[in-house]
Formats: structure tokens, C-alpha cells, sequence
């Protein structure tokens, strides 16, 4: 972990969505640069799954010096999500009886905003100039945005949603069944094995056909085992299983699950239309676990929002490597420039994206 790391002592208990309590709230944070004098400078990220607050290290097409988002200019805020397994108070953090593992309790996309709300006031921060999340990441920045929309000036949500689809559910339940049919599971740094399939199992819905066919496809003709593609789900399976834990990964997998801003209010539509940040939504074209129509439904009902999808191969990992086009639309975004960015083209794969007019993309 980063020597910048820092950690958050909430004094008051957090109650979850669900009625229960957590009496000992840890979040860990980084933070990266200077606030203004008149704190209008602050970008904060919601990570995805597995990632963590050293957003420099995980996210470095966008974040870092001589970057889109420069801590020199800005100041950065990355919390690591609760229920994660990189400082902040989930499934592995220790207590008199030790660690609460698969006992801890459910938590959801609401509970992780409602956690950011309140570091955001520890941090004395009335105003964030633009909170950016993608995946799990934005589901928990459109869950803030709806519940505090005074607090945030710009907002950007990529490859995300409204609600969690069957779609998305099944692959996380999938996964889930791998790591509960490891019978290390339960126990302190157990359901490794499980987890190393259960990310085989994700990298399915992350990655897209002719994006396996780009990168995993055979030179020869002549070879009959030890594919290219086989390694490749073995390798990442054992990369992740060694960093990270299978009771969080359950955890942060059914708060994806339970993913539903309508829940508890009028409907989907009227809690989206509570946003008043300038939003921009990004779909990834080849996205099949969160397909560009689910980012289209963001946009249509988000006031005072554009949407903008990103030509891909590389399916819901398109955001994390589309770097060099994300990082034009995300600069015409910050910078107002609107006008020029609804005008700009870009070729990729011989194919043009264009900034998407909402008025007609959705006639109903």
C-alpha cells in the first residue's frame, strides 16, 4: 500500500441500507495535490471492483502530473470502498473475535456512497468539482449524485447503470459459486483456488469476443493445447487471487447486485432526474456487461447530460484502455468546450464516435 495512504476513524456508528450497524467505520483514502484557496479543485474517484485509492497507480492514462487530472492543479480524492480489502472496514478487518469474513454484513451501492458522503464532510469539501466513477465505481457516483445533487458541479459516469441487469447478476453469482465450492472459503485467506476461477469467469463479461481474437489468437495453426487464451484466464485468475480476497470479492459483488436506484423511491426515472451536476455518460460499444443501452437510459434521464460512446474491441475493459480517446472527450467535458467536442470525430477501426445529441438519439 502507498506511504499516502490515510485512514478515516468514523466516531458514530454507520447503519447499512438493511437496518444493520457497523460501530467501527475505517475508511482508507488517498489523496493527491493541493486544495485552492477556495476548495474548487476537487476530483474524486469511485474505484471498480478490485481496484483501490491509489488511483495514480491503477488509472495513470488520467491521473498524475502532466495528466487530464494533475495533482499539481487538482486535488484528488480516492477512498477505497467499504467492503474492499485494501484498508477500509469489510469482510478481512480484524476485531476482538477476529475477522468477520463471509458473516459480514450485506451491504449496498447506496451504503458505499453514503460512506463517501461521509468522508466528503470530515474532509471539510461543500463542493466536488467532478466526481468521476466506472463500473461498481459509478454505480456508487449516481447513488451519491441522487442523494446529495447540491454537492457536485460535474459528473461522470462510465460503463455503468441505473440498475444491475439478470445479465451482470448471473456472471457475479457464477463467479460466487466458484469461490463457495472451495472449501477454504470461510477461513482467514481462504476460497483463493475459487477466486482465481471466479475471475476467469468475469473476465468473460470483461472482455468481448473479437477482442479474445485480437489478443489470444494462435500463430500457428498446428497447435492443439496450451492455448494462448487458456493461459491467459489462468494467469489473470492467479494474479488476482494473490492480491486480492474472496470474501470481499462475494461482498463488493453482491453490492453490484443490489444495485437499484429506484429502490425505496418513486422509480428509476425519478430519482435519476434529481441530478443536477453537468453529466457525461460513456458507453463502451462492445460492453456486453454493461451494454451501451444501459448508459443511453442514464443519459436520456439525467437533466442536462450527454452521452458519448466509445468505439471498442475490448468490450467492458474499454475503459481502462481507450486511453488516448477518453482522454479527449473527458478533456472537452471538464473544460466546457462542448461545442467543439459535439463537432469532433475520431477514427478508430475505421470508425467514427461521435459525441451523441440525446434530442435524437431517444424520440420517446
Amino acid at each position: 500500500m502507498s506511504t499516502n495512504l490515510k485512514v478515516y476513524k468514523s466516531i458514530n456508528p454507520f447503519v447499512l441500507e438493511n437496518g444493520q450497524s457497523i460501530d467501527n467505520l475505517d475508511i482508507a483514502y488517498q489523496t493527491f495535490g493541493n486544495l485552492d484557496r477556495d476548495k474548487s479543485n476537487v476530483i474524486w474517484v469511485c474505484h471498480a471492483l478490485t481496484a483501490n485509492s491509489n488511483v495514480l497507480e491503477w488509472w495513470p492514462q488520467f491521473f498524475g502530473v502532466g495528466k487530464l487530472f494533475d495533482p499539481e492543479k487538482h486535488f484528488i480524492v480516492c477512498p477505497n470502498s467499504i467492503g474492499s480489502c485494501y484498508g477500509s472496514t469489510g469482510p478481512t478487518t480484524f476485531e476482538k473475535s477476529g475477522p468477520l469474513l463471509s458473516n459480514f454484513p450485506l451491504f449496498t451501492t447506496r451504503d458505499m456512497a453514503k460512506a463517501h458522503e461521509r468522508l466528503r464532510n470530515y474532509l471539510g469539501l461543500d463542493e466536488i468539482q467532478t466526481l468521476i466513477g466506472a463500473s461498481l465505481g459509478g454505480q456508487q457516483a449516481v447513488e451519491w449524485a441522487i442523494d446529495t445533487p447540491e454537492r457536485f458541479k460535474n459528473l461522470v459516469l462510465i460503463a455503468t447503470n441505473a440498475e444491475h441487469s439478470p445479465y451482470g447478476i448471473a456472471f457475479n453469482e457464477s463467479q460466487r459459486l466458484a469461490i463457495f465450492s472451495d472449501p477454504t472459503y470461510g477461513k482467514i485467506d481462504g476460497g483463493k483456488s475459487g477466486l482465481k476461477i471466479a475471475r476467469s469467469i468475469a473476465l468473460l463479461s470483461y472482455r468481448s469476443y473479437k477482442g479474445y481474437l485480437n489478443t489470444q489468437s494462435e500463430e500457428s495453426n498446428n497447435v492443439t493445447d496450451n492455448f494462448k487464451a487458456s493461459s491467459y484466464q489462468r494467469y489473470q485468475g492467479e494474479k488476482l487471487a494473490q492480491r486480492f480476497d474472496a470474501h470481499s470479492y462475494v461482498a463488493l459483488t453482491k453490492a453490484m447486485d443490489s444495485h437499484n436506484v429506484g429502490r425505496g423511491r418513486e422509480s428509476i426515472v425519478a430519482a435519476l432526474v434529481r441530478i443536477t451536476a453537468n453529466t457525461l455518460v460513456i458507453g463502451i460499444s462492445s460492453d456486453q456487461l454493461f451494454p451501451p443501452a444501459e448508459q443511453k437510459r442514464l443519459a436520456r434521464y439525467i437533466p442536462n447530460s450527454n452521452y458519448y460512446e466509445v468505439d471498442s474491441d475490448y468490450g467492458h475493459d474499454g475503459f481502462l484502455v481507450e486511453s488516448k480517446e477518453l482522454e479527449q472527450v473527458l478533456a472537452d467535458f471538464i473544460y466546457n468546450d462542448f461545442k467543439r467536442c459535439k463537432k469532433t470525430t475520431f477514427k478508430s477501426k475505421s470508425t467514427d464516435n461521435v459525441l451523441y445529441d440525446l434530442s435524437q438519439t431517444f424520440k420517446n
